[in-house]
């Protein structure tokens, strides 16, 4: 089966693996083409060299980074403003040229609570990619971008109220639990088969498991937790232009 190019646009190093590393290596593995842009950090740092390895694991190329600051580390884009203090159509207009570049049938990103956690620069980055996705096929808007690209569709990473009990240990460590009712979710992937690259993808981000953020839990997991957190993928898809046919799907 043929599957759909897809490019992940997402807030930090590391979410990509965590929220998409699944589906991200499924389409590579598939001959499709895949890759991640991050809204913050730069490449010169640890966890821009981080990224690099995340995404040779995924089969998603080389690192893209609109280069803006972490809300809470500074030192990650020294001289640049924090990605939720950047001018939206200064960030949406980078984005656009990513899109049109790339020239993706499908984006995926955050959903509007920002994941579990609800981190602001994961909203802020679904508000960023939201627009772009519908401004990149707009030929008047962005016209020093590259020629227009209109996605198919937009998915929005996130986790149904039914994924609770399998999320309970990140629960316990004190990790915000952001989910959406069953019914809104429309894409449900296992992703068991690339499961062993999905955690080294996210093993990868060494600073965040050196820390103790999300990587660092799940490596401090046993397998089977680990695998309850990991294995399957949910999505909600948005389609940015009314279509009468020719839907492209995220399939399970």
């Amino acid at each position: 089966m043929t599957l759909p190019s897809l490019l992940g646009v997402f807030g930090h190093p590391d979410d990509e693996a965590l929220f998409a590393g699944g589906v991200l290596a499924r389409h590579a593995a598939a001959g499709a083409r895949t890759a991640v842009v991050t809204a913050t950090w730069t490449p010169d740092t640890q966890r821009g060299a981080e990224l690099t390895d995340a995404l040779r694991i995924l089969g998603a190329g080389e690192p893209r980074m609109l280069g803006y600051a972490d809300a809470g580390a500074p030192h990650s884009a020294p001289g640049r403003p924090r990605l939720c203090d950047a001018p939206l159509d200064e960030s949406v207009g980078r984005l656009v040229a990513h899109i049109r570049q790339f020239r993706p049938r499908i984006v995926l990103t955050h959903d509007a609570y920002g994941g579990l956690t609800g981190h602001p620069d994961h909203v802020h980055t679904h508000r960023v990619t939201t627009l772009a996705v519908q401004e990149a096929g707009l030929e008047r808007l962005h016209p020093d971008a590259g020629a227009p690209w209109q996605p198919s569709a937009l998915y929005l990473a996130t986790h149904p109220h039914s994924a609770l009990p399998a999320l309970a240990e990140l629960a316990r460590a004190g990790k915000g639990m952001n989910t959406v009712p069953d019914e809104r979710i429309t894409a449900t992937v296992d992703v068991r088969p690339w499961l062993e690259q999905k955690r080294a993808a996210v093993a990868a981000h060494r600073t965040e498991v050196e820390r103790g953020a999300v990587p660092g839990l799940l490596a401090g997991f046993p397998a089977p937790v680990r695998e309850r957190i990991l294995a399957t993928e949910w999505y909600i898809r948005q389609d940015p232009v009314s279509r009468a046919s020719g839907r492209t799907e995220l399939t399970a």
